[in-house]
């Protein structure tokens, strides 16, 4: 049977099987730990995963892909998880506390909250790797100093390593898209405690990127307590923008908001 891309799923199928290769090999060094494919489509990933003796299971939205899975890949029988996967309990589909990996040739339109999801795991998922829309993937990527950088670097970047790979051609899909795709990997880093409150952490960061223009002085006024001493705020750091920030300057910030409440 044939699997017909679909736009609305953000589907565009991986044609180039030295590039599929060169993404499965990414967890070359995970042998023996569960893997979770994400949006597997045809099984041109899935293919070199099962090849490397990976115990792979693979999470898909779209019928006529299962249908194909199913039809093709005997070696999955069981391990099709038919739903969508920013909706999944990851700790169901690996029960107990052990970890695991996460891969994909990720849905262009989706893959922001993919990470997101993936995030909530941090403390299960070893390491993340695959394939996206190559501004995305060089966002999650991005050193502080850059303008590519967002809330997503910070808050990956705090819990992984993360590199950005090798850039993939659109001709190499079907249908190609438009822009150009970047593969990353992310491993988890030996951070257990930031050091100041998680929740607060992730709300000074998104805050400061909501206002990214605005220096830290003005975008985080709001989160300090009226009377906090102007003369704290001449302090060179809040004359700084988000995307200049590191992540243990995150935390230098947010523990000053918080001791400031």
């Amino acid at each position: 049977m044939q699997v017909k891309p679909k736009k609305a799923l953000g589907q565009h199928f991986l044609t180039d099987m030295n590039i599929a290769a060169r993404i499965a090999a990414t967890l070359d060094e995970y042998k023996g730990l569960p893997v979770i494919e994400v949006g597997p489509g045809t099984g041109v990933l899935t293919r070199f995963l099962l090849d490397a003796g990976h115990d792979v299971k693979v999470v898909e939205i779209d019928t006529e892909s299962i249908q194909y899975l199913k039809e093709n890949f005997p070696d999955l029988d069981g391990r099709i998880i038919e739903r969508d996967f920013l909706n999944l309990d990851l700790n169901e589909v690996v029960p107990g506390d052990g970890k695991f990996c996460v891969i994909g040739n990720y849905p262009y339109n989706i893959s922001s909250q993919i990470f997101f999801h993936v995030l909530d795991y941090k403390d299960r998922v070893v390491c993340c790797s695959g394939m996206l829309q190559r501004e995305v993937a060089e966002r999650l990527a991005a050193p502080a100093g850059t303008k590519a950088r967002g809330i997503l670097s910070v808050l990956l970047q705090a819990w992984y390593n993360v590199d950005y790979l090798f850039t993939v051609d659109e001709k190499v899909f079907n249908p190609p898209p438009k822009v150009k795709s970047g593969v990353i990997k992310m491993v988890r880093n030996n951070v257990d405690d930031l050091g100041c409150d998680p929740r607060l952490f992730k709300s000074v960061v998104k805050t400061s990127f909501g206002q990214r223009r605005k220096t830290l002085r003005n975008s985080l006024r709001g989160m300090l307590p009226p009377e906090f001493s102007s003369k704290t705020l001449e302090d060179p750091i809040w004359s700084q923008r988000p995307e200049q920030l590191s992540v243990e300057q995150f935390i230098q910030l947010t523990s000053l908001i918080s001791s400031s409440r």
